[in-house]
């Protein structure tokens, strides 16, 4: 089945080219950029793109390397200071002489 019309790659494609990366460098973080890479294209449009992920995804070895799995665990959702130290942002900075 075609899943981008745009650069004519199929679910057989993407399914191959998952597969390759997997066995190239089994903790690498395969992305739909990545995938495009080897048949020497680029996303056009993104209409494809939630059933490029949908595809990408229905592979079993398309999964994220231990080390990276829980890394939003640690994250609270609570602030928004991104992980920065105090007083980083212009607005927290004294403008006293």
């Amino acid at each position: 089945m075609i899943v981008c019309h745009c650069t004519r790659i199929s679910d057989h494609d993407i399914h191959a080219a998952v597969d390759w990366m997997r066995s190239a460098d089994p903790d690498a973080i395969i992305t739909p950029g990545k995938v495009h890479h080897p048949f020497g294209k680029t996303a056009d449009d993104g209409g494809c793109r939630p059933l490029f992920l949908g595809t990408m995804r229905a592979k079993t070895n398309l999964r994220v390397p231990a080390q990276l799995a829980n890394l939003r665990s640690g994250l609270s959702n609570e602030s928004d200071d991104e992980g920065r130290r105090q007083g980083t942002r212009l607005s927290e900075q004294s403008t006293a002489p």
